[in-house]
Order: structure tokens, then sequence, then C-alpha cells
């Protein structure tokens, strides 16, 4: 482990195979901005050791003896409040499952480490995803614990200003269609507000989380359990019907056209967009030509700018814009960049959403 860099972001490292501690940790610290400052071979270890070493973001894994990261997860958050935890396991349909558990009980994310025989720009594609989701979890991890964030060798630097948020007027009329994008930290955002929307929608509404597809379909499982409703991966060619979730599926962007009296989807592996696929943009495109001031859109927590074009083309439609506030955004990426444009009628915590989509889904037949 590296001393050399005091306002690097602190990371534990947890796995029971020795090999994989040590590609994670060489592959971390190749970043000047992140030092592994502790790696064990079970949660129970990390358990006892969290709180000896100022650690910001914690790489968990799942599957191991003595503590499986499922149980070691809530000890974790209680030892060190403020603490990010990204799970890390092979992809399997077990593992998805129990990486989605992990997310609804705390975890801020998840990555799928690559197996022996990947391809090496597989390898490598993991690296910066690792990388990039340890720095943007690291600074969120430092702004509960109230830690300076890292400005590097230079002087100190000024912090910009906030931009100010100016709020548009809410549409006048009802939706009869909700889109909803979301990433890190999605998941769990998601299951809260679906979870609250209780009772009959008549509409349909259409989900892109930054997920792989194995995960997709197990979220879409999730969130029908959570709200009482149907909820499934999107079928390319079915018609939208009302009161039903659809999840694009993992690697392909979910869209609608235009049929009589509603939208048929259409799945497709066009080119990323944000470097995402599915995108939240291309949902929200197709959206808005459909549904025009009929489409009410929600932005969640998430990484990125993904779901601002989308949601200009929305706006102009007339539909209506919602984002999470920062404060209950385990990062305040997509939903700021809508925000901070100008895009948004309403700004608020995670825990208001629900009540605040209600009275606008209920004009729905309006």
């Amino acid at each position: 482990m590296s001393g050399k860099k005091d306002s690097a972001y602190r990371v534990m490292v947890v796995d029971d195979s020795a090999v994989i501690r040590g590609l994670l940790t060489r592959a971390l610290e190749e970043d000047p901005e992140i030092s592994v400052v502790a790696s064990v071979a079970n949660g129970q270890m990390a358990v006892s050791s969290i709180g000896r070493s100022d650690v910001e973001v914690v790489v968990l894994d799942i599957e191991m003896p003595v503590m499986d990261g499922l149980t070691a997860l809530p000890k974790l958050l209680e030892a060190r409040p403020g603490v990010q935890v990204v799970m890390a396991s092979t992809l399997t349909h077990k593992n998805a499952d129990i990486s989605l558990r992990a997310l609804r009980a705390g975890a801020a994310d998840y990555v799928t480490k690559p197996t022996s025989g990947s391809a090496l720009n597989s390898a490598e594609a993991f690296k910066r995803e690792l990388t990039e989701k340890v720095k943007v979890l690291g600074a969120a991890a430092r702004r509960r614990l109230g830690v300076p964030k890292p400005i590097g060798p230079s002087a100190p630097r000024a912090v910009p200003a906030p931009r100010q948020i100016v709020l548009r007027r809410a549409p006048a009329i009802g939706p009869r269609a909700l889109a909803i994008g979301s990433s890190t930290g999605g998941p769990q955002a998601l299951l809260k507000v679906l979870g609250e929307l209780k009772g009959p929608l008549p509409m349909p509404i259409f989900i892109t989380q930054h997920m792989p597809a194995t995960f997709t379909a197990l979220l879409a499982e999730h969130i029908a359990r959570v709200s009482g409703r149907p909820a499934r991966e999107a079928v390319d060619g079915e018609v939208a019907v009302a009161g039903t979730v659809y999840v694009a599926p993992g690697d392909r962007h979910m869209r609608v056209e235009p049929v009589a009296g509603g939208a048929r989807l259409r799945i497709d592996q066009g080119p990323p967009e944000n470097f995402c696929r599915p995108s939240a943009d291309p949902m929200l495109r197709s959206l808005a030509a459909v549904y025009g001031a009929r489409l009410l859109t929600v932005i969640l927590t998430g990484m990125g700018a993904d779901g601002l074009k989308g949601c200009q083309e929305v706006v102009a439609a007339g539909g209506g814009v919602i984002a999470q506030d920062e404060a209950s955004s385990v990062v305040w990426g997509m939903p700021g960049a809508v925000a901070t444009n100008g895009l948004c009628h309403a700004v608020l915590p995670l825990d208001r959403i629900a009540d605040h989509l209600k009275p606008l889904l209920a004009r729905s037949a309006a």
C-alpha cells in the first residue's frame, strides 16, 4: 500500500483471493488520486479494521469465507457512517441478485469482475470502470464525512459557487407516460420511489438504469415485488400497457414508436450514448416524440449527464422534468445536469419524489 498520496481517496479492498486483491490494488494504485490503504481477505477482517484507516471507499467481494460481503455490508456502514461501498463479483444470476440486495441495503454501486478468460479489452474496461466509480464515490464519501476534496500539489483552488437552480412552471395537463433515468445509486432510489407509488397507475412507466443484462432482468423483478405492479425487461415489438413498468435491457437501448392510442417498444443495440447502453437520452427523445406534453420525466442519482439532451427535448415538447436533489443523491451528475440547466419544475429529496408525483399522475385522465 502506498503512502505517497496524502490527498488521494483512501480505499479498502476485500476479497478472499490474494490474486484478485493484488489485481484490484494494482489497478487502483495506477491512478494518482487513489491509494489502497487496506487489503483484507474476508468481511470480518474488513469490519475489524475499517475504523483504523480512515477508509472512504470499500471494494467488497460477495462470496468469502468467515463473513461474506452481504453480511459485512451493514456492519461496515455502521462502523464508518458515510463510507461508500462498491460490491464486486463475477456476473452470475446469483451474484447479480445478491448485488441488488446489497444496493437496497446501502451499497453505493457494483462492478462485475472479469473472468480468467476475459479478453484484454474487457479487463481494461473493468479497470476504467472501477477507477472511475471509486473516484466519484470517494468524492461523495468526503462530502458525507466532511473531508476536503483532494486538490493535488498545486496551491488551493477557489471552489466555484454553486449554480443557481431556476425552476420552470409545471405542465398544466396530466401525463400519460412516466419515464425515469438513473445510474449510480439508482436501484435503491428506483425501489424507494416506485415502492411508494402504491395504487393503480393509468399509464406505462419506462425506466433506463445503467446496468448489464443479467442485472436489469432482476431489477425488474425487484421492482415488481416492491411496487405490486407488473414490471419486466422491455421486449422489442410489444405495445406498452398502462400500469406496467418497462426496464431497458442491459446493453440495449429502449425506444418507443407511436401506435394507435399509445407506444410500441423498440429495443436495439445502436451506438452507446454518453458512454452508456442503455442510455436515457434515446429513450427520452422517442418518448417526447410520442407523448409530447403528456410525458413526465424523473432523473435520479447517477454519474455523468445522460438524460440532459433527452430532457431538453421533453421540455421543448411541453413535458415535465423532476430531478433528485444533491443532498439525497449518491452522485449528483445526471440530476444535477438537468437541474442546473433550468429544465426542472421540481428538484426534490428522494423521500419526497413519490408524494410529489402522486397528484400529477392523478391528473392523467384529464
